[in-house]
């Protein structure tokens, strides 16, 4: 049986729990909360480390030394991260959804999380060519589909 299927998050291994990220890159987009509503915005603005050829970080290992606001996402802080989409395996498994059909451990590859749209790839700006991020607020990043 699938260890994400047999196991809370809780009980995962470290392996286990980065396997399940599934590379989407979403989580390192800039985001923005309106002030008056608490309203959360996603931007199509890419953290500096963020690599829009795969949506993977570049220096995913020392990552928190180029970016020290870097959010690490684990089984203690995931009940608090509700800016993560509703796409995300860790959001998802946390609400009690399955992975989704285009997710890389039931693929194999990220070839068809690409290709359903489902990443950043192609579709972000860095953030060090970027002034306002109110003008690069997009809703591509809120869809969700299996």
């Amino acid at each position: 049986m699938s260890f994400w299927l047999s196991k809370t998050l809780s009980e995962m291994t470290q392996t286990e729990w980065e396997q399940l990220c599934d590379g989407c890159g979403k989580c390192c987009l800039n985001k923005l909360i309106d002030d008056e509503t608490d309203e959360l915005y996603y931007t199509c603005v890419a953290c500096k480390l963020l690599s829009d050829k795969d949506g993977s970080c570049l220096h995913y290992p020392q990552r928190f030394e180029f970016v020290p606001e870097c959010t690490a996402i684990t089984p203690q802080n995931i009940a608090s991260l509700d800016w993560l989409p509703d796409s995300c395996a860790y959001r998802r498994l946390y609400l009690g959804r399955p992975l989704p059909s285009w997710h890389p451990l039931l693929t194999g590859d990220k070839k068809l999380m690409h290709k359903k749209g489902m990443s950043i790839k192609g579709k972000t700006i860095k953030e060090t060519r970027v002034k306002d991020l109110e003008d690069y607020i997009v809703i591509w990043p809120l869809q969700d589909i299996d």
